[in-house]
């Protein structure tokens, strides 16, 4: 953690008199973190589009069997677990594309199942970011919630990081996702026109009593020297002297603060994983046999690179918050579609997906000794980290990755994997 920069609430005072027309004495809310992504050109495909929305369901599934609505709300509002989310999903690991098309593809597999799961996500990129509010109040018709009340709460938190905190980066998705019990997250991402670099906010209805007074837990990114926040406590003397016109403007400094910056080099790096817990899931999945473990004997069968998937996927399900602090880690899952760390496996990835969704379907009749076992892959791997780092280092397990993508249905936005020339002599040792 360290100092983000000087905050100064001195600043154009019209700013003030704007929110305090629109805020009031709220409950239950806060700015839980925010990620600085570099900008990054591209698309998402439709092979990797469908994917990514039948595996994101499947994942808040398990979520909300394991843990209830709030978790599921509370795991979106983490930054570095949504970024691992991306990356297990095989979106690039590090750029802005993983808010729009995380949430773009948990929108199309949530929504029309909301009434079941008693989650709804609103709001969007662009123009659809503006339907916050009329989908909200459709939500709310249906639910009995508060929608003048979440509205208000979906607006203010743009208005705050849009305005009030004058950083540089102007919003441009925004969305607004609550449960039928009236908790919401709010995600939400900027662009700096000066930088290069998109900004993602996260907001979480826990724990704020104030839209105006500190309802940031975190607001990070490279330092950029000084910026004006209306919002920090210590800034009460300004906001008071803006409407009383006799107080002064108090210079400000910010907390240490929670930070997620991801560099702009688009390959994945040794300094970019913790090889120890990248090497626990390799172990497992190459070393050992599930047979070896009493808790994975409903997983025998599985192939190794499966089960690496599995693992990762397992951790972003079960993990606590201190696991996701290199997102890069879980792009080792399903690669991402332009190819870094590696092609993205279709086969291992749509057999993560059937496994899990069988998983998912048998523990709601019961059945829940394959769920379990599944949670217990990130439990094994935890357990062996201590003793386990690839021998050959990263490179030499992305490269052989890469030559055996083909093995797998590879796949990027360039097209399929082709199988190397010379395969060969060419046998990772893991250890």
């Amino acid at each position: 953690m360290g100092k983000y920069c000087q905050f100064h609430a001195a600043g154009p005072g019209y700013l003030l008199k704007i929110f305090t027309k629109f805020v009031g004495k709220q409950q239950l809310m806060k700015r839980s973190g925010a990620a600085d992504l570099p900008l990054h050109n591209g698309y998402v495909p439709p092979w990797l589009a469908e994917r990514m929305a039948r595996l994101g369901l499947a994942v808040t599934e398990a979520l909300l069997a394991d843990y209830g609505k709030n978790e599921v709300l509370r795991r979106l509002s983490d930054p570095f677990w949504f970024q691992s989310l991306g990356a297990v999903m095989g979106m690039d690991w590090h750029s802005s594309g993983i808010t729009t098309s995380v949430m773009g593809a948990l929108k199309r597999a949530i929504n029309p199942l909301s009434r079941q799961l008693g989650i709804y996500i609103c709001g969007g990129k662009g123009a659809s970011s503006r339907l916050a509010p009329e989908e909200i109040c459709k939500v709310c018709d249906s639910t009995g919630l508060d929608a003048v009340q979440l509205v208000r709460c979906s607006k203010l938190s743009a208005k705050v990081d849009n305005t009030v905190v004058q950083d540089g980066f102007q919003l441009y998705l925004h969305n607004f996702v609550l449960s039928d019990e009236g908790q919401w997250t709010v995600i939400q991402q900027g662009m700096s026109q000066h930088s290069s670099m998109a900004r993602r906010y996260h907001w979480h209805s826990a724990g704020l009593h104030s839209f105006v007074e500190e309802p940031h837990t975190a607001i990070c990114g490279a330092n950029q020297g000084e910026i004006l926040n209306l919002a920090d406590r210590q800034a009460l003397p300004a906001r008071d002297a803006v409407l009383s016109l006799t107080r002064e403007k108090p210079e400000l400094m910010m907390q240490d603060i929670q930070q997620l910056v991801l560099p702009s080099h688009h390959d994945v790096r040794t300094e970019d994983v913790d090889l120890r817990r990248l090497g626990a899931i390799l172990w497992l999945a190459f070393d050992k046999q599930p047979a070896d473990f009493e808790e994975l004997l409903l997983l025998e069968g599985v192939g190794p690179r499966t089960l690496q998937s599995l693992a990762l996927v397992s951790e972003v399900i079960h993990g606590t918050p201190s696991r996701f602090r290199d997102p890069a880690r879980f792009a080792f899952a399903h690669g991402g579609k332009d190819g870094h760390p590696f092609p993205v496996p279709l086969k291992v990835y749509d057999e993560t997906i059937g496994i899990l969704q069988t998983a998912i379907q048998k523990a709601k009749i019961g059945q829940s000794d394959r769920i379990e076992a599944i949670r217990q892959l990130s439990t094994v791997a935890q357990r062996a980290e201590e003793h386990f780092t690839p021998a050959g280092g990263l490179d030499e397990l992305i490269e052989k990755e890469r030559q055996d993508s083909w093995k797998y249905g590879g796949r990027t936005v360039d097209g399929h994997a082709q199988p190397p020339e010379q395969q060969k002599g060419r046998q990772l040792r893991l250890f």
